[in-house]
C-alpha cells in the first residue's frame, strides 16, 4: 500500500473533516481483497464502528461522483489503531522518541527500510536512529510509516468515555 496521490487526498480530506472527524491519511494499493483504498480517521474520544460506517457511506458517494480512481477498488475506513500510520510532518513531530518502521519509495543511504527511534521531524524531513546511526529521510519520499507498538510502556493515549 502506498500513500494516495494529492488528487485523491483533495477529495477525501474535506469529506472526512466535514463530518467532524480528523483525517489521518489514506493509502491505496493491492491488499488481500484486491485494489483497496484505506482511509484512516480519528476523534478525541476514539473511533467506533458507527463512525467508520458514516464516513464510508459519505465518502463512497463522493468518490463515485468525482471518479478520481478509475479502476475497481474496495473502500476501507478505520481508526489508525495502535500501530498508527504516519503521513505528515506534524504527525511525525507528535511521535518523537517513539519506535517507527519506515519504507521509502526509493533507496536512500543504500536502503529502503528503516526500523528505529524517531528523533526528529522538521523541514519536511524526519530523522530515524537505527543502530546508533541517524538517517535523514524526506517525508515526501515515504511510502509507508507506522508506529511500532511497545507493550512494555503504559498506555497514555486518548481516554474513551463509557456510557451506562
Amino acid at each position: 500500500m502506498r500513500r494516495v496521490s494529492s488528487a485523491i487526498e483533495t477529495v477525501i480530506e474535506p469529506v472526512v473533516s466535514g463530518l467532524g472527524y480528523e483525517y489521518v491519511g489514506a493509502q491505496f494499493g493491492q491488499a488481500e481483497n484486491g485494489q483497496t483504498l484505506r482511509v484512516f480517521i480519528d476523534t478525541e474520544n476514539g473511533v467506533v464502528v458507527e463512525d467508520c460506517v458514516a464516513v464510508s457511506k459519505q465518502l463512497s458517494a463522493v468518490l463515485d461522483v468525482e471518479d478520481t480512481i478509475k479502476s475497481a477498488y474496495q473502500l476501507e475506513v478505520s481508526s489508525p489503531g495502535i500501530d498508527r500510520p504516519l503521513f505528515t510532518e506534524a504527525q511525525f513531530a507528535q511521535q518523537l522518541n517513539e519506535m517507527v518502521k519506515v519504507k521509502m519509495s526509493s533507496s536512500a543511504s543504500g536502503r529502503r527500510n528503516y526500523k528505529g527511534l524517531l528523533v526528529g521531524a522538521a523541514d519536511n524531513t524526519m530523522t530515524v536512529e537505527v543502530d546508533g546511526i541517524d538517517y535523514q529521510l524526506s517525508i515526501d519520499e515515504v511510502e509507508e510509516a507506522y508506529l511500532l507498538a511497545d507493550f512494555r510502556k503504559p498506555v497514555t493515549g486518548k481516554k474513551r468515555s463509557t456510557k451506562k
